[in-house]
């Protein structure tokens, strides 16, 4: 069986669940690419959306183009873990009417998408003082025992049988979310 062909399904009761695809991690950033208020505009718009306090983004350099130097905030992430970034996805996915273009999923399963504006979400209001914001959101997906890569002691790479394919994230986004992938 080639690595880039689905899991054929077991029958039902039978499925190992160790080889089922979970969500590892969301991030959820704001770049505005300047300090100032509109990067706190920013860390407001994530904290309402997320329910998480955010964390400011620093520039890796300098560049004077732009005005921006290097260890200079431009920007705002939140990382969500576990029960809380299944709710936040599904409201995404809610806010992006449950499309996903098939570009956005990586060889190795984890996707993005970018939402243009906060007031997408359900129940989010337009706020004149906080004015338009829009929000990338970048998902790590992957198996159990794929902390093997990060931990400090003793790690490893991924074997090929605990990596997800951009197919079995596929079917997993269509099954979990109901979400249409776009050809």
């Amino acid at each position: 069986m080639s690595p880039d062909a689905p899991p054929t399904p077991a029958a039902p009761g039978t499925a190992n669940p160790h080889r089922a695809i979970r969500i590892i991690k969301i991030v959820v950033n704001a770049g505005v690419g300047e300090s100032g208020e509109n990067r706190t505009k920013a860390e407001k718009v994530l904290e309402m959306v997320t329910h998480q306090k955010p964390i400011a983004t620093r520039s890796h350099s300098t560049n004077r183009d732009f005005g921006i130097r290097k260890g200079q905030e431009i920007g705002a992430k939140v990382t969500l873990r576990g029960p809380t970034a299944s709710d936040f996805l599904g409201r995404a996915f809610e806010a992006r009417d449950r499309q996903l273009d098939v570009d956005s999923i990586d060889r190795y399963g984890n996707f993005s998408f970018g939402i243009a504006d906060y007031t997408d979400f359900t129940g989010m209001k337009y706020d004149p003082q906080i004015g338009i914001h829009g929000m990338d959101v970048a998902v790590e997906v992957g198996r159990s025992g794929y902390r093997v890569r990060q931990r400090r002691h003793q790690s490893r790479p991924i074997p090929r049988s605990i990596r997800s394919t951009a197919a079995e994230t596929r079917a997993f986004l269509e099954q979990q979310f109901r979400v249409t992938v776009l050809e």
